[in-house]
C-alpha cells in the first residue's frame, strides 16, 4: 500500500467539515470538549484521539475510523522523516 505524500493534519480536514458560521467555542461546546482542546486540534498542535474520533463521527456523520486513519497516516509520515537510530533485527 502506498502512503500519501505529506498528508494533511486531521485538524486541517476538520476545518472543512465545520460550519463556517460556527465559532470554535460553539463547535467545542457541541462536541463536549474545551475550546482549547478543539483549537489545538484545528491548529495541528494536538492529534485526534479515539474519543475525539467518536465525537466527530457522531457530530459530523463520518466514521471514527476515517479520523483515526488520517491521524495514523499523518503521524507515520512525520515519524518517517525524523532521524532514527540504527536498529538491529530481533529475529534471524
Amino acid at each position: 500500500m502506498s502512503r500519501m505524500y505529506n498528508p494533511a493534519h486531521p485538524g486541517e480536514i476538520l476545518r472543512e467539515y465545520l460550519p463556517k458560521s460556527m465559532t470554535v467555542t460553539e463547535s467545542a461546546r457541541r462536541l463536549g470538549v474545551t475550546r482549547q482542546a478543539l483549537s489545538a486540534l484545528l491548529n495541528g498542535r494536538a492529534g485526534v484521539s479515539a474519543d475525539m474520533a467518536l465525537r466527530l463521527s457522531q457530530a459530523l456523520g463520518t466514521s471514527a475510523d476515517m479520523w483515526l486513519s488520517m491521524q495514523v497516516a499523518y503521524d507515520l509520515w512525520k515519524a518517517e522523516r525524523r532521524p532514527r537510530p540504527k536498529i538491529s533485527r530481533l529475529a534471524a
